[in-house]
């Protein structure tokens, strides 16, 4: 378990080594994300914070927990330009285009939004028309990412999900023709799902034609369903050939892989993502929503309240925040790695000092180890993985774990 050090005690926490935090002279770029944690139902192989509707939901008083919440954030971020927003769920669909028009237009008052700002809207293909879209437009949404999963009925099932293939169509070309930037989620290594089938949903989904697609492999999490009685998922050879066919695909129809699961058209990457990817700050408002704030002495996370019910009490007690923790020195290598080789292009080096105050060779050693098995590349300043450390992430980043 990692200790949780108190906000005030940087000072207490375990130095790497002789190396000391060395300041954040800048801030890193900031993003805002929104939680909306209710769906329609709750699919068998999701462990985010969500929540079915199994009565009405509380639409109004929520959004209205939301304003209260980011309005009590406010000092923590002030004065710091917001350059995209992430609505996430759950199902923020199920809310209406008035209720993100609402949210956004305190997002604006509150905090300097930057011009242009990317503003994401998840959506869930059975709960969304065309009038719902164009709602959520006018709010000033310019990005809609639809959870496809799969174009077959027979997966759709097996996934527990409420649309079906008919639908899955209508809502992404109804989004297409709304929005410039659209990204569809699908899956792969599904239960009983075969290679062809697999290839097939990725054809179907560059035939689309969005500007971004996310490819993932569907994972048995704990505390599912899916965990507790798994289903007969493809083997790993299988799905290793399903994701590097997909890949080859993808590749063919103009889709760059810049990130372990995300492919967009050029320039149309994720900019919400990257600045995840690339160790950057995020405010998270919303119930369970967690944040990551730097300071110019320490880097702070926190969570919220899961419960909605319950974080909708804290809120207006003033009490959103249910955790908050430095990152102790001996983690920021690795939570920095954790997030920046995921990026197919990895890092220049100057970005690590620049997002954990460390320098670089406070995991010198890591990287030589890293590159002395062939997972990590140096390219001049750049270090990124190499296609091995791609296929084997996770023993990349078991090398950064050491310290733990």
């Amino acid at each position: 378990m990692i200790p949780i050090y108190p906000v005030n005690s940087l000072s207490t926490a375990p130095l790497v080594g002789n190396v000391t935090l060395s300041g954040l002279t800048n801030p890193p770029p900031l993003s805002l994300y929104i939680h909306i944690p209710w769906c329609v139902r709750k699919c068998p192989y999701c462990d985010f914070n969500s929540h079915e509707a199994k009565q009405e939901i509380p639409e109004a008083a929520y959004v209205d927990a939301l304003i209260q919440d980011l309005e009590q954030a406010t000092p923590s971020i002030w004065g710091r330009k917001i350059q995209s927003i992430f609505f996430g769920g759950g199902t923020p669909s199920l809310f209406s285009g008035e209720s993100i028009d609402k949210i956004l237009s305190h997002v604006r008052m509150l905090t300097p939004l930057e011009y242009g700002a990317e503003i994401t809207l998840e959506a869930n293909p059975g709960t969304v028309d065309i009038a719902h879209f164009q709602a959520y437009k006018q709010a000033g949404v310019n990005r809609v990412s639809l959870g496809i999963q799969s174009f077959d009925d027979r997966y759709l099932k097996a996934l527990g999900r409420i649309h079906n293939t008919e639908q899955a169509y209508q809502a992404a070309e109804l989004a297409i023709e709304t929005f410039d930037r659209v990204n569809l989620d699908v899956m792969y290594a599904l239960p009983g799902q075969t290679l062809a089938d697999a290839l097939r949903d990725a054809e179907i989904a560059c035939q689309l034609n969005p500007a971004h697609l996310s490819f993932y492999h569907l994972t048995l999490e704990p505390n599912t369903p899916f965990h507790r009685t798994p289903p007969s998922l493809p083997d790993d050879d299988t799905s290793a050939t399903m994701q590097e066919e997909i890949e080859q695909l993808l590749a063919q129809h103009g889709y760059l892989n810049y990130e372990t699961s995300a492919f967009s058209k050029a320039g149309m990457q994720c900019k919400h993502n990257l600045n995840y990817w690339t160790f950057g700050d995020y405010l998270g408002i919303g119930a369970g929503a967690h944040s990551k704030l730097s300071f110019h002495d320490k880097i702070v996370r926190q969570s919220r309240h899961k419960h909605p019910k319950r974080y909708m009490e804290f809120v207006s007690q003033g009490q959103a925040i249910d955790q908050e923790w430095v990152i102790p020195q001996q983690e920021l290598g690795f939570e920095f790695m954790m997030n920046a080789l995921r990026l197919h292009a990895g890092f220049h080096e100057a970005l690590f000092q620049q997002r954990t105050g460390l320098p670089l060779v406070s995991i010198q050693k890591h990287l030589q180890t890293a590159m002395q098995q062939g997972l990590l590349e140096q390219n001049a300043s750049n270090l990124q993985p190499s296609l091995k450390g791609r296929r084997f992430l996770n023993n990349l980043l078991e090398i950064f774990l050491e310290d733990k």
